[in-house]
Formats: C-alpha cells, structure tokens, sequence
C-alpha cells in the first residue's frame, strides 16, 4: 500500500501530512500525485469527499517551493476557480495547512463581501489565488488582478460552474491565462459539457477516474420515503428522533424553503440554521463554524451554498426536497461518508417528485429502497387544527372586500 512518503514530496510538507494524520493517499490522490508531480495536465472524475483538494494542492505546494519567484502585486502565479465562495475559503484552508513553514502566500477572493481588503492582499502579491469567477472577472476589470504570471490553473467542480452558469465567465477568463501552463480540470460527473470543456483547455491530458460518472458512494446507504407535501415536518421529527445523528445537512430545493424548515426546527427547541445566497457571508460563515464545531446538529441548506461544505462528521443527509437536477443528488448525499468513514442519506418524496426520482435512479443507476410515513393522527389534527387558527387569523386581518370582515366605521353604498 502506497504512503505519502513514497511520492517526491518536500519533507516539510510530508510534516504538515502526518500531523494532519494523512498517512495513505486516498484513489484519486494515488492516481493524480504522479501525473501531476511531472506538470501534465489532467483531468480528474471524482465525487466529493473523494480527497481531490489534496490531490492537486500537494503536487502545487511542491512546485512552488521547488520553483521560487518574487511574489508580484496582483499576479498569482496559482489561479484556482471554484463555485461558490464556501468551497474556494475550504480550498484555501487546506493549501495553507499543508503549506505550514513552506513560506507560501494563499488568498481566496469571492463576491459578497466588501473587496477592499481583498484588494490589499493582492497587492502584497500571493503565491495561489483560490477564486469564484464573478468576483475575479470584477476585480481583473479594475485592474487589481493580472493572470500574465499563472503558471497552473485548476478548474475545480467543472460541472457545477456549468450549473450555475459561470461558462461566460470563465471563458472570459481562460484567455487571459498564458498557453504555455498546467491545466488541472476536476469534476464529479462527465457530461458532453465537461468533455467540450476539457478539450479547449487541456492539452494531451491524462484522465483520472476513481469511480463511474454520477455513482454514489458505496458506503453511503440511502433510502426514500415517501410521504405527503403537508407531512414533511412531521416526518422529519420523526426521522430526527428514530436515528442516530451526529451532525445533519438537510437540503432545501429553495432559500425560502430552507428558512421554513430552520423556523420549524428551532420553535421545536431544535437548534440549527441555514446557509443560501440571500444570507450574508458572515452569517453563512458562522453558521458553518457553528455546525463545523458541533454547536449546532442540524444544518439547514440549498445546492449552491452547501458547496464546499466539508465536515468530515456528516452522519446524515435529509434531502426534505427532491432536487430537481439529477446530478444535484449526487452532489448532496456526497456531503456524507467522507474521509472513510460511513453515512445514510433519506430523501422525502411526495407525488409530484417521483418523476424526479425516477431520474435520480436512472442517473446513479440504483434503485433507492423505499418505504411510506402514514401521519400519526395527533398531530394531523393538530396540523389541522393549527392551520385552522393560522386562516382564521389572516382573515381577521383582511381589509373589506377581501374576504374580511368589515372595518369599524365602514359605510356601505347603495344599501337600502
């Protein structure tokens, strides 16, 4: 069995492995590291929690602290493009906890957020500039950023930047970028998409595969049930308290959505909370540290935020809604069963969702067990009942003519 100690890395980072506890590479890390360490490029199919970050940050670090150059004001010699800003600050962690005493400068930029101190960092000059493309394109428009020194450029979670409709952007970009460079390109599925991708960007690539495009996780057992839209709460109490949970990431298909079942969680006396793009980067950075921390057990989240969420004590994944986009699927339950260890995801399916689970099925090519909630009759009344309560109020306060009743002092026209 391989170990890191086998591959040319500096003994300095060897260092920063094992106090990390990294001992053997993961597939992915045992397939790239070779291919990487002698500049090809590549193009690298792996799912998330797989250990692709490593793979190709170690093979960075060691050119870098092997080929050292005056750090320039606003030109990386490392440009990395990620999707979301949550998952472009957990890369530029990881680079820098690996490049402990390497004597490396890391930044990340991302929109929502002031720039100003973004743009004071660019001016010292870094080494690796991790990047979400709005705000790289924002920033080179200013002139805060040049990529005339980029001598690797990674593309990370390509099919996702397709999803979110950053291919504009990025093509944009890429022209900016010398020719004569390394080129990294990973995704966790392989759609005609990528594949036209790679082949601009890339040249003689080798291609790097550890699992089929669009499985899951074998250590991840997964189950739906099936249940009515008005139940879903409900059924979530009861999943809450029938299994064994350490840290939860429950996935809404929508922002509002994700608010209602945080709203829901904490009048239940449940602490948690939820991250999506109307939140402000503060409050999604505490909100992560809090979960991160094991403050908080249950966090509540949409596809794009939860990009870059890597909590390595994920025990379970609740999707409350059926993501639409197949693909999407894939991407949430891989939040679990990191690092090796093992994890249950439970999908909440009504009526109008199983076209989408069908899709799913076909997609991971497994058919999801499946099981039905029936409501407990209490709580339907109470439901019910508080339903009830929750019209009747509203209708107290309608105006006239809405259906209310009629404000004090009204004068009726045309009565006789």
């Amino acid at each position: 069995m391989l170990k890191f100690t086998d591959f040319p890395l500096d003994p300095i980072i060897l260092k920063n492995l094992d106090k990390l506890g990294y001992e053997t590479p993961t597939p992915i890390q045992e397939k790239a590291l070779p291919i990487l360490l002698k500049g090809n490029d590549l193009l690298g199919i792996a799912q998330t929690g797989t250990g692709k970050t490593a793979s190709f940050s170690l093979p960075i670090i060691q050119y870098l602290s092997e080929n050292r150059k005056p750090k320039l004001p606003g030109k990386p010699r490392v440009l990395i493009l990620a999707p979301t800003r949550e998952l472009a600050s957990q890369i530029k962690e990881n680079i820098q906890e690996y490049s402990v005493d390497v004597l490396l400068k890391t930044a990340v930029i991302f929109g929502g957020v002031g720039q100003a101190s973004q743009v004071n960092t660019l001016r010292g000059g870094v080494d690796i500039l991790v990047a979400t493309p709005g705000r790289l394109l924002d920033l080179m428009n200013q002139g805060h950023v040049s990529l005339s020194s980029v001598e690797i450029f990674v593309l990370d979670e390509a099919d996702r930047m397709l999803d979110m409709g950053f291919i504009h952007d990025i093509k944009k970009i890429v022209p900016k970028i010398p020719t004569n460079r390394q080129t990294l390109l990973f995704s966790a599925t392989m759609p005609k998409t990528i594949e036209g991708l790679a082949r601009d960007l890339l040249r003689n690539p080798q291609k790097v595969e550890v699992t089929p495009p669009s499985t899951t996780v074998e250590r991840i057992a997964q189950k739906v049930i099936y249940c009515d839209r008005g139940t879903k709460n409900s059924l979530l109490e009861k999943v809450m308290k029938e299994e064994q949970m350490d840290l939860v990431l429950i996935f809404s298909r929508t922002k509002h959505g994700a608010n209602r079942i945080s709203e829901y969680l904490q009048k239940n006396k449940i602490p948690s909370a939820a991250i999506h793009g109307n939140k402000s980067q503060n409050n999604r950075e505490t909100a992560l540290a809090n979960f991160k921390s094991g403050k908080i057990k249950f966090l509540v989240a949409t596809d794009i935020a939860a990009r870059g969420i890597d909590v390595d004590g994920v025990s379970h994944v609740i999707n409350f809604d059926v993501p639409v986009d197949a693909e999407s699927y894939v991407h949430r339950i891989g939040r679990t069963a990191r690092a090796g260890r093992e994890g249950i995801a439970i999908t909440f399916c009504d009526d109008s969702e199983k076209d989408a689970l069908k899709r799913i099925e076909k997609l991971i090519k497994y058919i999801i067990p499946k099981e039905n909630y029936i409501e407990d009759p209490q709580i339907k009344l109470q439901r019910s009942r508080e339903a009830s309560k929750a019209v009747a109020k509203a209708r107290e306060n309608k105006p006239a003519g809405e259906g209310g009743k009629p404000k004090v002092g009204y004068r009726f026209r045309n009565r006789r």
